[in-house]
């Protein structure tokens, strides 16, 4: 055991981790410009089509020098890209790439936790390659990877999955970033709150009313006027500032669903400011099933409210559409439940898990 991280009144005893967290770079792009060298070089999206209210699932970095990016409707993807090539995705050759990576993997740990098809946690602390170098692991991966499949990977070292995570995002595209234990203090305390694991825009303008940009500023807040301010993820807040993450890397974890949820500066105060909100919330979820392998089939939808005074509901149904309409049927039951201003809207879709199954999920939402 050592002392891990020496940051602020309240040591924390634990075993070190030595964590990598491996993402794809634009994955689907990448394997469509490997397979036809004419698409390189342009902007190319991989996404449904704009005349059938299609959703862009990623795109190369060209696209994205013009706003382009996942989760974006397919028709406003047009609007910015007018050159813009969008073509269907081909789950197949995506998922055969993803098992070579996976093979890959597994020469160095069988502590794998992938997180779609194109990115994954793994935990290499025991690992007897390269002397047990986490660095050097992460150098041959991507060696390999870039080798045998042809498309470049992004690589980031930590002692935690929320720093290894962060990490491999640092030198996108075709990168490695390394944050050593002895470096987590340094490296958090500069590190803007909008970065943090579960900060979305709401959360990160809520913290800048606070005067809170970047974590040494939300160190001098303790864990209790955290929870005051944000409930029971202010002690996630308050724990992330300091560099700690203990969840570990779980190679035998199935989702169960997959949601997005947004919480409002403003309460909406009726039915219709709920419903207008639908929209966005459906375009976000459809980015993020896009990303979602084909081991899984979307199912049941789901919505959640949570009202100005904290109370909440979940509301799901059986055979219903994933559409607009279907949406906007169990917001307004779920809604009715309450008759409040809401603070919170989410939605979802209930996940079956195939198993191997040859069953591929919708792109055309």
């Amino acid at each position: 055991m050592r002392y891990w991280p020496p940051v602020g009144s309240h040591p924390v005893y634990m075993t070190q981790r030595k964590i990598i967290h491996v993402d794809c770079d634009c994955f689907y792009a990448a394997i469509e410009m490997r397979d036809d060298p004419s698409l390189a070089q342009k902007p190319l999206a991989v996404g449904g089509s704009a005349d059938r209210r299609g959703v862009i699932a990623t795109c190369n970095y060209e696209a994205r020098a013009y706003g382009v990016r996942s989760a974006m409707s397919s028709r406003h993807a047009l609007k910015l890209c007018p050159d813009l090539t969008i073509v269907k995705p081909r789950m197949d050759a995506y998922k055969e790439a993803s098992k070579e990576i996976q093979l890959i993997f597994r020469d160095y740990t069988d502590l794998i936790e992938p997180l779609s098809l194109d990115e994954a946690y793994l935990d290499v602390s025991d690992s007897p390659h390269f002397g047990g170098s986490a660095t050097r692991i992460a150098q041959d991966i991507r060696r390999r990877v870039s080798n045998q499949l042809h498309i470049t990977v992004s690589a980031g070292v930590a002692p935690n999955k929320f720093l290894a995570k962060i990490a491999s995002d640092w030198k996108k595209p075709n990168g490695l970033f390394v944050i050593t234990p002895d470096q987590v203090e340094d490296f958090v305390s500069q590190l803007r709150v909008s970065k943090l694991h579960g900060v979305g825009k709401v959360t990160a303008d809520k913290l800048a009313r606070l005067g809170i940009e970047d974590c040494l500023q939300l160190r001098d807040w303790n864990k209790l006027a955290l929870v005051r301010e944000f409930g029971s993820f202010g002690e996630r807040l308050w724990s992330l500032a300091r560099g700690i993450d203990d969840r570990v890397v779980q190679n035998d974890s199935r989702r169960q669903s997959i949601s997005v949820e947004n919480t409002y500066d403003v309460d909406l105060p009726d039915l219709s400011s709920c419903l207008a909100k639908l929209p966005e919330l459906m375009e976000t979820l459809a980015g993020r099933m896009a990303r979602i392998d084909s081991s899984y089939r979307a199912g049941k939808p789901f919505v959640k409210v949570k009202f100005h005074d904290f109370t909440q509901t979940t509301l799901e149904q059986a055979g219903a559409g994933r559409d607009l309409e279907s949406y906007q049927q169990l917001m307004t039951q779920a809604f009715n439940r309450g008759g409040k201003p809401v603070r919170l809207l989410g939605i979802g879709v209930r996940l079956l898990d195939l198993s191997g199954g040859n069953e591929q999920l919708e792109f055309s939402w």
